[in-house]
């Protein structure tokens, strides 16, 4: 007869709920590894003009240096469930950590773009794998009744990345030379290494299960493929352009063909079979909605705020640091109730502050004041602090201990893509919205340059201005639209005292 494993560590007496000196120091260690690799994403986005500079290149081709940032990211996704069963989280994540340093010394060397390309490619690959290793970390030091608190930590650079990203970057480069915005991750990446041979607990791998190789040469290539043709979007300023069309169609078939092959393998790299847990599968829909409005709506204020009010990089940054506030108030408390009270009554209330936040947005004007645009900033952090996480952690808490790397690996294959799509949407709104108001783009570039706007009949620029206004108020619509329809798939996400899913499943093999 099978007897249930030890349930001390995850009981409900008060010790076994708190959360102890061992579990935060491991939380501390993965948040550093996360930190480097979600503000390398945002920090680069304000570094362009520069490469352009230094360089000699075009903007399509610079833009190439968080492109394949990004498409390394998502390609190694999908290995990392497996190798983390196959050779430990420990050992993997020490690996991830170290390619991911070597990548950003490496950036600072280069000495022309495709080198910088590159070496930012060799980035992304260690830089995918830190997040997923890093929930699964946190996960098994937590336990599944402490889940949501432990998200919560690990939130916070998720949410601060794309703020801080910009005001570090700005920083950096106004400062110093565009080399430390990569140089910044040695030292950092360096004390992360120590601390992680240190603190993290001993690997105990898993009997190795048989690689999914014709699975890997569908998935990852598919959604390579995929995200290159959506990121061309912007770019092309259509989504009929054969560089949007091709790559994305053969990625969607690759993807395709990858869903039939796994769900007729017993060890598929990405186990799909996971989607028999229904909140999983609801925690799912959830966050592709809200990571398309999210991280889509997330480069309209930015650009606003340069293009149309003329303010800096560092100054948007700056002026964006308000809803980093909100998420940071917020999500502490949000990740001791979920683990009290399970995580769909907070993520409604999170959706619904978000909701209201950004109903502000969609009128903005060209002199729009800032006061009460920071208030409903501030109100969509409080409302953020409610949701991305707690979406994570209704997903993760429902799985056992075997299941927590690959489904650690799907929810952030999941996020991934769902920002991917919603930047490219979100950009392409806009530039057709651009191009339709014949005013705008003589207006936003005489706002750069004074010498432009003598020349402009008069009036010329106020008018341009507010009409660039009203795209970015418009485009705000089919965000606030998405959001409202998160509000679906999460009122179905549970609303009870999560359980431990592996006493669960020994219970159940006791009584048969």
């Amino acid at each position: 007869m099978t007897q249930p494993p030890d349930t001390q560590a995850a009981g409900p007496g008060p010790a076994a709920d708190k959360l102890d000196a061992a579990v935060f120091k491991v939380a501390g260690v993965v948040v550093l590894g996360a930190i480097m690799s979600i503000l390398d994403i945002t920090v680069v986005t304000v570094a362009i003009p520069t490469f352009q500079r230094e360089f000699d290149t075009s903007y399509a081709i610079a833009a190439w240096t968080m492109t394949g940032y990004t498409l390394a990211l998502a390609s190694v996704i999908p290995l990392t469930g497996w190798a983390a069963d196959r050779f430990g989280t420990k050992r993997l994540y020490i690996m991830a950590l170290t390619f991911f340093v070597l990548g950003s010394v490496l950036c600072s060397t280069a000495w022309n773009i495709e080198s910088l390309i590159a070496f930012r490619v060799i980035q992304g690959i260690g830089g995918g794998m830190l997040m997923p290793l890093g929930m699964t970390i946190m996960t098994h030091a937590a336990g599944p009744q402490r889940v949501g608190r432990v998200m919560a930590v690990l939130g916070v650079p998720m949410l601060l990345g794309p703020i801080g990203g910009p005001i570090l970057g700005g920083w950096l480069i106004e400062n110093f030379s565009w080399h430390w915005i990569f140089l910044i991750n040695l030292p950092i990446g360096v004390v992360a290494l120590v601390l992680a041979v240190i603190v993290f607990p001993g690997d105990r791998p898993e009997p190795s299960e048989s690689f999914d190789f014709l699975g890997m040469l569908l998935a990852s290539p598919g959604l390579a493929l995929f995200l290159f043709g959506v990121s061309s979007i912007p770019e092309e300023e259509t989504v009929i352009a054969a560089k949007v069309l091709v790559p994305a169609a053969i990625g969607v078939l690759l993807m395709i063909a990858f869903v039939f092959h796994a769900l007729r393998t017993e060890h598929p790299l990405i186990d799909l079979h996971l989607f028999r847990n229904r909140a999983l599968t609801y925690a799912v829909v959830t966050m592709v909605l809200f990571a398309i409005a999210f991280f889509g709506a997330g480069l309209l204020l930015p650009t606003y705020l340069q293009q149309v009010r003329g303010e800096s990089a560092l100054q948007a940054g700056l002026l964006i640091a308000p809803q980093g506030i909100g998420a940071m108030l917020t999500m502490p408390v949000a990740g001791r109730l979920v683990d009290k009270i399970g995580p769909g009554k907070i993520v409604i209330v999170g959706i619904t502050l978000i909701t209201i936040g950004t109903a502000y947005f969609v009128q903005l004007d060209a002199d729009s004041s800032y006061l009460p645009m920071i208030a409903a900033l501030f109100v969509m952090g409080l409302g953020m602090g409610c949701t991305m996480m707690p979406i994570m952690t209704a997903a993760i808490q429902t799985l056992t201990h075997q299941q927590v790397a690959r489904g650690s690996t799907l929810m952030n294959i999941v996020n991934q893509t769902a920002g991917s799509i919603g930047t490219a949407t979100m950009s392409v709104v806009l530039t057709n919205l651009l191009n339709n108001e014949p005013l705008a783009k003589p207006a936003i570039a005489a706002n750069f340059d004074p010498t432009l706007a003598s020349q402009l009949p008069p009036g010329t620029v106020e008018t341009g201005l507010q009409q660039a206004a009203d795209a970015f108020s418009q485009t705000y619509v089919v965000a606030l639209v998405l959001i409202v329809l998160t509000l679906v798939p999460a009122f179905f996400l549970p609303r009870t005292k999560p359980t431990n899913p592996d006493v669960a499943e020994a219970a159940t093999a006791v009584h048969a």
